[in-house]
């Protein structure tokens, strides 16, 4: 059984950084397929972007250039740096990992305020 737990959340202004952290406990083994979700009120979990222990990442079209996902294998912890906030980012921040099943965090608020 993983376990996923989120930090970092908050509230930010537009134009400014966070960086969420997630932590994968459970697994005495590197978890290959992590990766973050958002979910914006009023519409559907949608992937932000995800990445591989080999380094591969994967992100949605509306944050290329300014999201940036990496990961401690040792840790089997993720992060996503979020740069030039918008106020469609925001909505809550799931943690999401693939070990054999699929396991979600509880998720973290991101608010960006214009």
């Amino acid at each position: 059984q993983v376990q996923l737990v989120e930090s970092g959340g908050g509230l930010v202004q537009a134009g400014g950084s966070l960086r969420l952290s997630c932590a994968a406990s459970g697994s005495r083994f590197v978890i290959n397929n992590m990766g973050w979700y958002r979910q914006a009120p009023g519409k559907q979990r949608e992937l932000v972007a995800a990445i591989t222990s080999g380094d591969r990442t994967n992100y949605a079209d509306s944050v290329k250039g300014r999201f940036t996902i990496s990961r401690d294998n040792a840790k089997n912890t993720v992060y996503l740096q979020m740069n030039s906030l918008k106020p469609e980012d925001t909505g809550v921040y799931y943690c999401y990992c693939k070990f054999g099943l699929d396991y979600w965090g509880k998720g973290t608020l991101v608010t960006v305020s214009s």
